[in-house]
């Protein structure tokens, strides 16, 4: 096996490591609070500009919104009816510079959208013509018509009777968690320090009222100390105007702003293959609600979903909703010739997207408010952001930090944004992947995939179906940042968004490996992670 150091020194994850750099007491230049999708974007693009960064997580990286996706880089075939035609060019840019950036974490996706009559399949034939030109060179795959009989030999589970034909069009996958850890480990990688279970308490002041860093606390020891840092970024998704009327450590400062966020909860059903025997996705643009129905394949099981509603609290494991786990077995029926039950779905979960609040009319339906994201600059200097999509990370990333110069909250003269053609840890600068020939289960780690293989515990495989290794468990641990099981199983591996009661049969001996790791205690980490895996199962 050849040699090979991890793409960053493994000091870069140790946790005693990190705390003592946080604990130094020198300012920063930016320091951002939040480690989804939208946090991880700016301390990278911050990272790779020169900036002395920071970014702190209360949980785990992607713990929340970022690792509940439909697994989809795309540019919104749905926005294209709601007249977002920017948002939609902008995403399929975006959708090209994620599938390029990071191939061992993203992929093309051929999706069919099934008719039932004549009239719709010229309505999303010539809506997807659109989709194609917007792409332009970024294209994945031109649309195409097809008839009945093309559709029932691509999709062979769809339901024929009333079938008129279909159409089919290119989107991307990703996985979601393991693109955020890669964008963490890559800021990293860049001088960013990043430090998970470590939980903001409050925001400091200087004398003239200005945010200038953050009371923090390690979640782990208890132990506390204020960061301070010139530019104050709160990235904390659908949470983020609990932090913008945190406005000071001192509670009798607090001041109640209007908020920016509405939140829509996203609910997600995982069943066998058997299901949805192919290789292409399925789009159902319009059910009977007006809502949109996905059947996507997915590390060899199917998504179901996605639901739309709004959620006026938000829980960190929001829980789905009877009626909304009915609507996505009762619509897939209409679809599906051989339907899922409710004893079929493997694993289940939601998420809660941060939606930016309507200024005209807060009782907007969510499935109608734009996807768009907002930066606001308080008159305390704290910088929020919120709204937005996965696929559009990256350039939310890139304007936050424009208007934190215009603002003078970071120097104008840093050089200039160049995430759109930076590859992440793991992906292959030129030429054939190194993860050929290797089992399909290293896949995702990219050219890190060789030296998974060898750590202890290379040969000891703990699950058959994902190909989850002892080593892959040592490896998160070492060098991914996770502490925990849940860490493991949920975000690094994704077995129990795949299978939540497989999962908490490898509660113990994952909990095992991870306190042999970090000399934790096994037996306490495995039944908090078992507690949390019924969550994501059906009774």
């Amino acid at each position: 096996m050849p040699e090979y150091a991890p793409s960053h020194s493994p000091a870069t994850t140790d946790r005693t490591a990190l705390w003592a750099r946080l604990a130094s007491g020198e300012q920063v230049d930016l320091l951002v609070i939040g480690g989804g999708a939208t946090g991880l974007g700016i301390a990278l693009d911050a990272a790779v500009r020169g900036l002395r960064v920071v970014l702190l997580e209360a949980h785990d990286f992607a713990k929340g919104t970022s690792s509940r996706a439909t697994k989809l880089v795309h540019g919104g075939v749905r926005y294209l009816a709601q007249g977002h035609l920017a948002l939609v060019r902008e995403a399929l840019h975006e959708r090209a510079a994620l599938l390029r950036n990071a191939p061992h974490l993203t992929a093309p996706l051929s999706f069919v959208m099934p008719g039932y009559g004549l009239a719709e399949m010229a309505l999303y034939g010539a809506g997807l013509a659109m989709y194609d030109t917007l792409a332009g060179q970024d294209g994945l795959g031109g649309t195409r018509l097809l008839s009945a009989r093309q559709v029932r030999d691509m999709v062979p589970n769809v339901q024929a009777s009333g079938l008129r034909g279909g159409v089919q069009y290119w989107d991307g996958q990703f996985d979601d968690a393991r693109l955020a850890l890669a964008l963490a480990r890559t800021a990293a990688r860049h001088g960013a320090l990043l430090l998970n279970h470590c939980r903001v308490e409050a925001l400091l002041h200087d004398a003239q009222g200005r945010a200038c860093g953050v009371q923090a606390v390690d979640a782990e020891t208890g132990q506390r100390l204020d960061c301070r840092a010139a530019c104050v970024v709160n990235a904390t998704g659908v949470w983020v105007d609990a932090l913008r009327n945190q406005r000071d450590a001192d509670a009798s400062r607090r001041v109640s702003t209007p908020p920016l966020v509405t939140a829509s909860q996203g609910v997600h059903l995982v069943v066998d293959r058997s299901f949805w025997p192919s290789e292409h996705a399925l789009l159902i643009p319009r059910t009977r609600d007006g809502r949109i129905l996905f059947a996507v394949p997915w590390q060899g099981k199917v998504i179901l979903g996605t639901t739309d509603t709004p959620r006026k609290d938000m829980p960190l494991e929001p829980q789905a909703d009877p009626a909304e786990i009915d609507f996505i077995l009762r619509e897939a029926g209409r679809y599906l010739r051989h339907a899922p039950r409710r004893a079929d779905v493997r694993s289940v979960w939601a998420g809660l997207r941060p939606l930016v609040r309507p200024t005209a009319s807060a009782t907007a339906h969510t499935a109608q408010i734009s996807r768009q994201h907002h930066i606001e600059i308080a008159a305390n200097r704290l910088v929020s952001v919120t709204g937005g999509k996965w696929t559009t990370y990256r350039a939310m990333a890139e304007d936050v930090l424009y208007q934190c110069q215009m603002a003078g909250l970071v120097p104008v003269a840093i050089p200039a944004c160049t995430t759109a053609s930076l590859p992440m840890v793991g992906a292959p600068v030129a030429g054939p992947s190194p993860a050929d020939g290797i089992p399909v289960a290293l896949a995702a780690y990219g050219t890190e995939a060789a030296f998974v293989q060898t750590l202890p515990g290379h040969d000891h495989t703990l699950h058959t179906e994902t190909g989850l290794t002892e080593a892959m468990v040592r490896f998160a641990v070492r060098h991914e940042y996770a502490r925990t099981v849940e860490d493991v199983l949920a975000r690094r591996s994704r077995l129990l968004f795949l299978d939540a009661v497989a999962a908490t049969q490898l509660a113990q001996p994952v909990a095992d490996i991870v306190a042999d790791e970090l000399h934790t205690d096994a037996a306490r980490q495995a039944q908090d992670f078992s507690a949390l895996a019924t969550r994501y199962q059906l009774a």
